[in-house]
């Protein structure tokens, strides 16, 4: 279960680089892949919590960085917090 919502919030995170400028969209779904990666061997579910959150967070600043509006990130809000 912890997985299967780990990688809804990635292909989120994903889904959202699209609306980044695209001279911008390698950077971040660079940056995306290799924090993802970073974390798969996670196994305690309040450290995920944790880390989803501080990804939805970092995200919502990025979109915001570049004046998309934040709400798109509404679902992988919901993800975050379960």
């Amino acid at each position: 279960m912890a997985m299967r919502r780990a990688l809804r919030a990635y292909m989120e995170v994903l889904r959202l680089v699209r609306r980044l400028p695209p001279e911008t969209r390698p950077y971040y779904s660079k940056h995306a892949r290799e924090n993802f990666v970073n974390y798969r061997e996670l196994d305690d579910s309040t450290s995920l919590d944790e880390l989803l959150q501080r990804a939805y967070s970092h995200t919502a600043w990025v979109l915001s960085k570049y004046s998309v509006d934040q709400s798109a990130a509404n679902k992988l809000k919901q993800i975050s917090r379960g």
